[in-house]
């Protein structure tokens, strides 16, 4: 077995990883999606005679089959094991599991890409929940932060690397974009869920950004202002851990 057995039950597990995940700030309807699945997942391991700590990649492969034979749709199914991730991802964080034994079986049976007629791969479009799932599961603040200022604004890589600290203005929980040729509107808004990983990202950013550098993203390796680059390697080392990307598909 994958995993450290310890006297806690499936209900009881379920319950204190809602409080982590209110703790961490997710939205409501998270928790609730989150939560349900779990339900599921556990209603499925007792009929084996399991429990969510008593578990191997031979039963998550299992379930994988069970849903698909049930008719499950596939992204229902990725759904499913994104929410699954998060968990074993808190149970390896509270030291009930030796590793997030998801995270593999995810990457090898659910990794789904599209390509062209040429056979080239094109960029995959994820769903807002998966989008969630993917910002939830991020454990570096900074990272964090970046996904989902991205996310909730939509705004481009570049205009993220070049807000200052300045430009924020917490009151209406807004931020004043610099100027480019593609943007008229150059004021966009945050809402609180953001603001609240902003701000605890800015707390991090204290203790490691240059006194000089006014900007709202540095680089953890110089303190100095993120680059486009660093940007990419934030979102594509989390989403290669996910199991959301293959770089052995390009």
């Amino acid at each position: 077995m994958e995993s450290i057995t310890i006297k806690l039950s499936d209900n009881e597990l379920i319950r204190k990883f809602e409080e982590d995940c209110e703790t961490r700030g997710l939205s409501r309807r998270t928790i609730e999606g989150y939560v349900s699945i779990l339900n599921l997942f556990s209603s499925f391991l007792k009929k084996k005679g399991l429990t969510l700590l008593n578990i191997n990649r031979d039963v998550l492969r299992d379930y994988i089959s069970y849903m698909r034979k049930q008719g499950i749709n596939p992204k229902t199914i990725g759904n499913h094991f994104s929410a699954l991730s998060s968990f074993y991802e808190y149970a390896t964080y509270e030291n009930l599991t030796e590793e997030n034994i998801v995270l593999k079986v995810r990457k090898r049976y659910l990794w789904q890409y599209k390509r062209n007629d040429n056979g080239n791969s094109q960029r995959k479009l994820i769903s807002v929940e998966e989008m969630a799932n993917f910002i939830n599961s991020i454990l570096d603040i900074r990272d964090k932060a970046i996904a989902i200022l991205l996310a909730k604004t939509g705004i481009r890589r570049g205009e993220l690397i070049r807000i200052d600290l300045d430009d924020v203005n917490w009151k209406d929980m807004s931020i004043m974009l610099k100027p480019t040729h593609k943007r008229s509107n150059r004021v966009i808004f945050f809402d609180p869920e953001c603001a609240i990983i902003l701000k605890k990202w800015l707390r991090r950013r204290e203790l490691i950004a240059d006194p000089e550098c006014r900007a709202l993203f540095v680089s953890y390796q110089t303190g100095k202002r993120l680059k486009r680059n660093g940007v990419y390697t934030a979102f594509v080392r989390w989403a290669i851990k996910l199991g959301l990307y293959n770089p052995e598909s390009e």
